[in-house]
Formats: C-alpha cells, structure tokens, sequence
C-alpha cells in the first residue's frame, strides 16, 4: 500500500537508477556514486538528538546537502497538504511541481549515500503559518535563497566531478525555484540585490552560515564541526 506521500509525489518518485539517466549521468558516474557509498570510513555522528556531516570530503558534502533538501521537500509536502487560504489552481501547481522536485533531490541524496546517508531528520515548522499565504512566501523565500547560497558555498568543496555535475544540475533548479518564489513576492524581483551581486553573480553561503538558518526549523539538530560549525 502506498504512504500519503508517495501517493502525492506519483510518478516524481523514482528509483535511483531512474534518477540517474533522468539527470543525465552516465554509467561511468553512476559506478563513482555506488564507490563512494561503499566507504565505510565515513563517520556521520548521531547523538543527543543531534547529526554531524562527518569527516571533509564529498560524502560530507553530499550529507550537507542532503540535510538541506529533507527540510525543503518537507517544506514543500506540508505546503500542499494544507494550502493556505485563497491558493489558485496556478499556485497549487507551482508549489507542487516544486515539492516534486525537492523530493527527488532528496531521495536522490539518499539513494547516492546509502549507508553513508544522515538519518531522517525530523522539522519543525511551529514558527510558519501554513494558513497565510505571506508566511508560506515568505519561508519558501527564505528556503529557496539558503538553498541556493549553500550550494554555490560549498561547490568548491567538491572533488568528484561527477557529484560536481550532479550538484550544478540541482542549484540550477534550486536557482529557478527561488526566482519564481521572490517574484511572487515582489514583481520583477526575481534577480533582487539581496542575492545576486553587482557582477551579476549570485551569493553564496559557507557551511557555518547555512546551518544555523536550517536548524531553526530542524529539531534533529545538524552540525558539521570539521567545517567550523557545531549545534
């Protein structure tokens, strides 16, 4: 029998090999993801309620990223499953192509880590107001621009060049996602100062920056302490 949300993403939840062809990796590629999920020596750390990314490297990175994209799809899920109040049929299918998207992102996540991957982590959006559609704009923004900023923060990180590539084709969307959500906000602010500078490049957000903005609506703390950050 299938769950709420399976039966609520339908067909956006697909296998992991599925994923990989859709997003345009090769076998070549898919052979590092399944190497590197192999790697036991990667420690994540649960405890006191809390997760740490583990030891630097890409399977950190990937956790990193992997947190972010839980808080997002989740986000997203609890967006449709209780619409604020006056949503249009054009708004409900924005929001849930976007849901759609961060759900394969983080079971793409979970899937390329395997063993490696963080546990579920548990949300806690007590501070949003899913009935007004400001609120939901306003976190969706908040998500949306963190998202983005983390991405381009930690791609230098990144050695593999196929967790590169894959990363580059997920902040893009990312990137067209928070577009989308400023300028329901705001007309024509889908390019605002607040996150694009003046060389026309957008802003980004290291690790230590990041996480804190996460974790208020995580109450599965994150910490990444070999990139200068503790919960």
């Amino acid at each position: 029998m299938k769950t709420s949300e399976q039966e609520s993403i339908g067909g956006a939840n697909m296998a992991r090999r599925s994923f990989l062809r859709y997003a345009g990796l090769g076998v070549a590629s898919a052979g590092l993801l399944a190497t590197a999920a192999c790697h036991k020596d990667h420690k994540v750390i649960v405890s006191g309620g809390g997760i740490d990314i583990g030891a630097k490297g890409d399977l950190a990175i990937l956790n990193y990223a992997y947190a972010l994209e839980q808080l997002e799809a989740a986000f997203y899920i609890q967006v449709i499953t209780t619409p604020y109040s006056g949503m249009t049929s054009d708004e409900k299918a924005l929001f849930t192509s976007i849901r759609d998207h961060e759900v394969l992102h983080r079971e793409f996540f979970k899937a390329a880590l395997g063993g490696n991957a963080i546990p579920a982590l548990t949300v806690d959006f007590s501070t949003i107001d899913f009935t007004k559609k400001s609120a939901v704009l306003g976190a969706a923004k908040a998500f949306e621009d963190t998202g983005v900023k983390a991405y381009d923060g930690a791609g230098y990180l990144i050695q593999d060049p196929g967790y590169l590539t894959i990363a580059g084709k997920i902040v893009s969307v990312e990137a067209r996602h928070a577009a989308l959500i400023s300028n329901m906000l705001v007309a024509g602010s889908f390019a605002a100062d607040d996150q694009v500078d003046s060389n026309g490049l957008n802003k980004s957000a290291t690790i230590a920056e990041v996480l804190p903005i996460a974790n208020t609506y995580l109450k599965t703390k994150v910490s990444a302490t070999n990139y200068s950050y503790t919960a």
